[in-house]
């Protein structure tokens, strides 16, 4: 059977991170995940965790000032880049995270391109147990973030070199940015570090839109590819409410 990781920064958002991994705990959820969760202590969210048995699959590096969507590969902002990759290895590691999303944020060209990729290595060489991933937005939600697409976010993995650096497969962005989902996920399939899903175009439950996510997680197993996925869509009502489809698209 799938298993699914519950992404508290859009699920149970009325309610505390700690309140928020024991509700998902009673909705069946195996694992959860955050984004930027530093306003929390890393000792309530631990504590947490434990209470419930559930791992936390990882968290984000923070945006930046208002308007901006990460700092790794903004030119001439490598000290506040490697200070939020530092922020964020402090809070997995006092959590139990397992892996860090490594936000690159708005940026283009050639030197955006080699600030992100030693902003990486940085980050590779500095937690070598950790996983970092890097995830491609779509252009309508994110428009002008430096990764778009499977194929950059690979040529970037590729050339930075290091073997816990992986790529953050979400369907949503990458079904709205290429398509072909299944081929996607085959190609990349050995550098894909988690699977994140939610409906397109709505970014709501999965059992809307135009996606078979039923498929999809069928196809996901076939390809030996057996971690929990990650829930991290916007829910149309409640929480609660709109979690059918954990029954349906098993």
């Amino acid at each position: 059977m799938t298993e699914f990781s519950a992404n508290l920064g859009f699920l149970w958002t009325e309610l505390s991170l700690p309140d928020a991994i024991r509700a998902a705990k009673s909705a069946g959820f195996v694992a959860v995940e955050m984004h930027w969760p530093y306003d929390t202590s890393a000792a309530e969210i631990r504590a947490a965790l434990e209470e419930t048995g559930l791992p936390l699959l990882g968290i984000n590096t923070i945006k930046g000032e208002e308007g901006q969507n990460g700092l790794c590969a903004l030119p001439g902002r490598e000290g506040d880049a490697r200070a939020s990759i530092d922020q964020a290895i402090s809070y997995a590691t006092e959590t139990g995270a397992h892996a860090v999303h490594v936000m690159a944020g708005f940026a283009e060209g050639h030197a955006a391109h080699g600030a992100f990729v030693e902003n990486l290595r940085y980050a590779c060489d500095t937690a070598p147990e950790l996983t970092f991933l890097i995830e491609p937005l779509n252009h309508h939600d994110a428009p002008g973030y430096f990764l778009g697409t499977a194929a950059q976010a690979a040529a970037v993995i590729e050339e930075v070199d290091r073997p816990n650096l992986k790529l953050m497969f979400d369907c949503y962005h990458l079904q709205i940015m290429e398509g072909d989902l299944t081929r996607n996920l085959t190609r990349h399939r050995e550098i894909i570090g988690h699977v994140q899903f939610a409906s397109v175009p709505e970014r709501a439950e999965p059992d809307l839109g135009e996606v078979n996510y039923a498929h999809v997680f069928t196809y996901l197993k076939t390809v030996g590819y057996d971690a929990p996925l990650g829930a991290e869509y916007k829910p149309n009502a409640t929480t609660e409410g709109g979690l059918g489809w954990m029954k349906t698209l098993v």
